[in-house]
């Protein structure tokens, strides 16, 4: 099974099992996120509903991408400038495709406990 998800402004394709280097997402190494924004998924050729679906993925480390050099300059004019630049990302295991979300899986139950109320007045 496979689906598509989007973190970071990104969209990224992901199974079960598979590493991805995503933008920087709070949490350490070993703690466990949870990708709910699941755009699609499916098995196959066969798509599935992503109401409620969600992505579990395990986090393996904190870790900085290449250095960028920025540099300025404008001619004639005795003005340079360099900087250098590290983005930092968050390197993630794809545990498990599947599963509700948990807020949505509280919502019903308190619908239930809301109609055993009037019932129990009355």
């Amino acid at each position: 099974m496979f689906a598509i998800v989007r973190t970071g402004g990104k969209q990224y394709r992901v199974a079960a099992g598979d590493k991805i280097v995503v933008e920087k997402i709070e949490g350490e190494a070993g703690a466990s996120v949870t990708l709910g924004d699941v755009l699609l998924a499916g098995d196959g050729s066969d798509l599935k509903s992503t109401d409620g679906l969600t992505v579990a993925a395990e986090i393996i480390a904190q870790a900085k991408g290449d250095k960028v050099i920025v540099f300025k300059k404008r001619r004639r004019h005795n003005y340079r400038r360099k900087n250098g630049h590290r983005q930092r990302h968050t390197i993630l295991k794809i545990v498990s495709i599947g599963g509700s979300d948990q807020k949505q899986a509280k919502a019903p139950k308190a619908a239930k406990a809301d109609a055993d109320a009037p019932a129990a007045q009355a």
